[in-house]
Order: structure tokens, then sequence, then C-alpha cells
């Protein structure tokens, strides 16, 4: 705007929106958040008062087209995500939308290449915030020989506790609502991208282990359609093998975390601690092997998102190039466990 502040409007102010988005732009000096729609008009004025947004709008077409933004801020669920962005971005407003990027690799696709055709506006995902604390020092282990030869990598995504048949249905069950999306599967290739980099091929078999709920919204016990359990066989771009399981049934489990296993050493990251532990050859035990201040990441999404677009810094975490990649993993599982049939990545039909 002509003063140089940052007008943001917010379509879909989910939970993730509410706690962290709304809150940490607000604090940003220079940045006002002017307007919103939610999903109605009740929950949109909620919002507003909650967090003294001056505007709502009951057809978030109108907010992204008003003139009074130059930045807008998605919090919808995944089916929407395509067609905010892209809508968004014509209008001229840098976008910060939501993970999921999207509800398969086709939408991840034309996002992305809307993106390319406004290169003068930023264009960032949520990234996933599962490691942002561990991240830096397992780059720089691994670049420094830690592991020496990366031979296997085992990624476990597990939700808490025992699977509940009665519990009602959710947003995350739907694949209208959420697409091809699993579970948190996205969210920890992400950050086992960072670390590996991406899967060349891949195998995957799913299971829908509580196939009925009842929607709370209509009373309705109806279908579900996204599997609650997932297996994945990879082969890494970088010679490797990786082992991804995903669950919601697996009460008692072993916790969340990954484990990466070398020729000269084994990393092994706790998500239920936030640790990392290590060991290498001659070592009988992992030991937990600290943190340095300086290399300890933290969630600055929107400190990013704004110095990005006051040119002050470039987007990391996370690109939509890197959100391409983990919608054409989410794409590659779902026609695998399909077909039963392997699929390679990059996805042929995006090549190019």
């Amino acid at each position: 705007m002509g003063n140089g502040t940052i007008r943001v409007g917010i379509v879909g102010a989910g939970n993730n929106t509410r706690v962290r988005h709304i809150p940490g732009l607000q604090a940003i000096p220079g940045v006002e958040i002017v307007s919103v729609c939610n999903r109605s008009r009740a929950s949109s004025q909620r919002v507003a008062e909650q967090f003294g947004i001056p505007k709502i709008y009951e057809d978030w077409r109108a907010l992204v087209a008003a003139d009074d933004t130059n930045a807008i801020v998605i919090g919808t669920w995944p089916y929407m995500h395509c067609e905010v962005t892209c809508a968004a971005l014509d209008a001229g407003k840098h976008v910060l939308c939501e993970a999921r990027m999207a509800m398969n690799a086709a939408e991840a696709h034309q996002m992305y290449r809307k993106a390319q055709e406004h290169p003068e506006l930023v264009a960032q995902l949520v990234p996933s915030p599962l490691t942002l604390r561990v991240d830096r020092t397992l780059q720089d282990l691994i670049a420094d020989g830690y592991l020496g030869e990366l031979y296997a990598v085992e990624v476990r995504g597990t939700v808490p506790g025992f699977a509940d048949p009665e519990a009602p249905l959710h947003w995350r069950h739907q694949r209208r609502l959420s697409g091809l999306n699993i579970l948190n599967m996205g969210i920890w290739y992400e950050a086992a991208m960072r670390w590996v980099g991406p899967a060349s091929r891949v195998m995957a078999r799913t299971r829908i282990f509580i196939p009925r709920r009842r929607d709370p919204e209509s009373g309705q016990v109806v279908a579900v359609d996204v599997p609650d359990h997932v297996d994945i066989l990879a082969d890494l771009a970088c010679g490797a093998q990786a082992v991804y399981q995903f669950s919601a049934v697996c009460g008692l489990g072993p916790g969340p975390g990954a484990w990466l296993f070398g020729s000269q050493g084994t990393l092994h990251y706790d998500h239920s601690s936030g640790k990392l532990f290590g060991g290498r050859r001659g070592e009988t035990a992992l030991r937990e092997i600290p943190i340095p201040p300086e290399k300890e990441g933290r969630w600055r999404v929107e400190e990013e998102f704004v110095a990005a677009i006051r040119g002050e810094e470039e987007v990391k975490l996370t690109t939509f190039a890197d959100g391409v990649k983990y919608m054409e993993f989410t794409e590659a599982v779902h026609r695998s466990a399909e077909t039963g049939q392997a699929v390679a990545l990059p996805l042929a039909e995006f090549a190019g």
C-alpha cells in the first residue's frame, strides 16, 4: 500500500490460523489484518471480534478482489487451496497458504504454475513444524559425514492412543475436503526431504479400519474414504531405501519420529521429547546430541512471509516447489495403494 503497510485478508480462520497466523502477523510492525471470511457469517464475526479485525466478508471472492489488501492468508481445508491461491495471485496479492498444499498433484502443479506467472509476488506454504528445532543440526551432521553412506531411513507418524470408533467424522476423514492427503504423511515427508531429499519410487498399502463415522453437522452416519493406516516402502533419489508408516490405529505402539541409518553412524529424532540422538561405529548406544542455540530452529512463518514481501529474505519454508514434491509423493502413495504397483517419482505426466 502507499504507506508501505502490509494489509492482510484472511480466507478461512481455522485453528492454526487463529493460534499462529493472526497473532503472529498482528505482532509485526507495519502489518494490519483488515478482513476475514470464514465458513459462515457468524464464525467470521466471532473471529473478527476476537482479534479486532474491522471487516468481514460472506464471499471469499469479494475479499480477495477488494483493493483494501495486498496479501492473503488461506486457512481453509485443502479443497479450497488451489482456487483461492490462483484467484489471489491473479488479483496481485501475496499468498500464504496453509498446508497441505492441495487436493492432489494436478492442483499443486496448477498453483505452482500460477506462482511462476507472478514472480513479483510471494507464494509461501505453511511448513511442517515437526522438526524445526533439529533440522539444521541434522543437515550439518549429515553433510559432515556423521552417517557415512546413508543406507536406510525409517519415518513413523502416529496419532497417540487407540482408535475410537465412536469419535465423530472429521474433515480429514473425507477425501472431498482433504484430497489424497492421509493423516500426517505430508508433513513428515516434507520434514524428511529437508534431510535426505525426495523419493524416486514408491510402493504403498493402505487400510480403512473404521469405515463409517457420524457426521456431527448432519447427524448421519457416513462412509470414511481416507485411510487411517498406511505403510510405504520407497527408494530415495540419493540411493537409500526408506520405510514410512502413518497410523491412527497403533495404540501403545512406538512413538513418532525418524531413524537414519548409515555406514558409520545412526541418527534418531524422537518427536515426543523433541530430542536428537546419535551414535557412531564402535559405540554401544545412542546418546543425546545437544542442539546449539545458534542452530535451534523455531516457528517464524509469519516473519518469513512479511520479510519476503518486503524483499528482506527469500522464502525457504516452504516453497511451492517443495509443496509440489510432497503432493506428488502423496499422489504416488494413493496410486500405488489403488493398483498394487510401484509408482516412479517425479510423476511422468508432469515432467518438464
